[in-house]
């Protein structure tokens, strides 16, 4: 069977990508060779492929769904906002420049050959491609030149199912709405309806399904349930980034940045009994947890100079004079050290100081990108983090800046630590089971505590929620109608 299959939303968050996801899995798990696309994805939350290509991370969960490995093919196009109107520009894995907003939107139709390309190839070597879409498919006044949802669709002649979110409400007009607002032909690749994230008796929605079909004339192919899951966020309407109160035995704190990026290196502490991660934008929201994180940023300077303002520098480096544990990655990582620059205008230029929590060390912008899978194990670590000596760790590195000092090596692949502060570049470094599970009994015995709950590894858990979701949705989607759909075409 060859063919593929468009999942487009009525809006950002009604679950696209996993709904991508969680198809990719199913197709997989009926004997197809599949894959994901989505042509361009504007995210803070990237991966790194084996040959060194940036991609969005949702992309790498749809292709791990699909048992393939992840490549730059299934995202062209990823813009990493830099600052409200303008992104780091990167097509095909590698960095563009960056650009504001008008003047890309002036320049994305350059991109379709590199669009059509991807697709195209992606098209030859599976039977089935999943493509998502981005946003809304009728946001009327960004309609023009449109490369990501009705655009690619018509392009490539792709099939549309169109899913609403019925868990915030006003499903009827998300879907009815939508639909509505399309040009004719467009409607017509439209084959049906998902309503997706139904909390409760399904069955009180018959008559729901009944005006849905009649006022779009389309069917609606499912409903989907809720569905609790531990499998990350693509961006920043992640509601894990709302959670600003400790309800675990261990609080960890993470640093809400402006611009933060990655934040999915955390989800792996949410599998750990009495481990709760919340995350803080205010000075009076830090507390006291055991152990506080400064995540990635996609704009480093600019968020040394925020913390500047709202305080929080101040208190970190009072709680750090106390032997206070703290973790830096990537750009938090960055902020550790005494000096952050940017010569040639990469992110925004300037220079910033630093926390000044890890000594001599400075980090300099330049003008190519890091980006690189990576593994190893910690050096001989002492204070706090000594217990994650010699344990070993996966992950990926994407980044701008270089720091160097003369602070204790850390890891196999750099970083350094400094009393009870450490960072790396090392995104995911938390995922493998040694690591996390090493700190977290570290952060319970440094409580008088012992840990006696299971130790997890993120992958072995995403697999599992990978089955779960695809479970789910298997049994509340009409699979045969999908098949046909895809089979049928346009």
């Amino acid at each position: 069977m060859t063919g593929a299959i468009m999942i487009q939303g009525t809006m950002s968050g009604v679950g696209k990508s996993l709904l991508t996801a969680a198809l990719c899995r199913i197709f997989r798990q009926d004997g197809h060779s599949v894959a994901p696309f989505k042509s361009q994805n504007m995210a803070l939350n990237s991966y790194i492929t084996s040959d060194g290509l940036e991609i969005g991370r949702a992309q790498a969960l749809q292709a791990e769904a699909a048992g393939i490995e992840p490549s730059a093919l299934m995202n062209p196009v990823l813009l990493k906002p830099t600052t409200d109107a303008g992104s780091q520009v990167i097509v095909n894995g590698k960095v563009r420049g960056n650009m504001r907003a008008r003047e890309y939107f002036s320049k994305k139709t350059e991109l379709i050959p590199d669009i059509r390309r991807a697709f195209e190839t992606l098209a030859s070597q599976y039977d089935i491609i999943v493509v998502e879409g981005a946003g809304s498919p009728v946001e009327l006044n960004l309609k023009k030149d449109d490369i990501v949802n009705m655009g690619l669709a018509t392009m490539l002649e792709i099939p549309v199912l169109l899913v609403g979110n019925i868990d915030c409400g006003g499903v009827f007009a998300q879907l009815y709405g939508t639909f509505a607002l399309l040009e004719k032909h467009e409607q017509e690749l439209v084959k049906g309806l998902i309503v997706n994230r139904f909390r409760g008796d399904i069955s009180l929605f018959d008559d729901g399904i009944s005006i849905l079909e009649e006022k779009c004339g389309r069917p609606v192919i499912g409903v989907v349930p809720f569905v609790k899951h531990d499998l990350e966020d693509e961006d920043s309407l992640s509601s894990r980034l709302e959670k600003t109160k400790n309800s675990g035995v261990i609080d960890i704190a993470v640093i809400r940045f402006p611009k933060i990026s990655n934040f999915s290196d955390f989800d792996v502490f949410s599998q750990y009994e009495g481990v709760s991660v919340r995350y803080v934008t205010k000075p009076e929201e830090l507390g006291e947890p055991d152990l506080l994180i400064l995540p990635g940023t996609k704009s480093t300077i600019a968020d040394m100079e925020w913390m500047n303002r709202t305080g929080l520098s101040r208190e970190i480096r009072a709680r750090a004079n106390y032997n206070f544990p703290v973790f830096g990655i990537c750009g938090g990582f960055q902020m550790l050290g005494e000096t952050v620059s940017d010569p040639y205008g990469t992110e925004c230029g300037g220079t910033a100081e630093g926390l000044g929590l890890l000594p001599s060390c400075r980090t300099v912008f330049h003008e190519e990108k890091t980006q690189l899978r990576t593994e190893g194990r910690f050096r001989d670590v002492t204070g706090f983090f000594s217990c994650l000596s010699g344990a070993s760790y996966y992950g990926y590195e994407v980044h701008m800046g270089k720091t160097e000092g003369s602070s204790k090596p850390l890891t196999d692949s750099g970083g350094y630590f400094n009393g009870n502060t450490a960072g790396c570049y090392v995104h995911g470094i938390f995922d493998s089971s040694e690591v996390s599970g090493a700190l977290v009994k570290a952060l319970y015995e440094a409580k008088g505590l012992k840990y006696n709950g299971a130790v997890s590894d993120r992958r072995k858990q995403r697999e599992k929620d990978l089955d779960e979701l695809a479970e789910t949705v298997r049994k509340s989607l009409d699979m045969n109608m999908i098949y046909r759909i895809i089979q049928e075409g346009v």
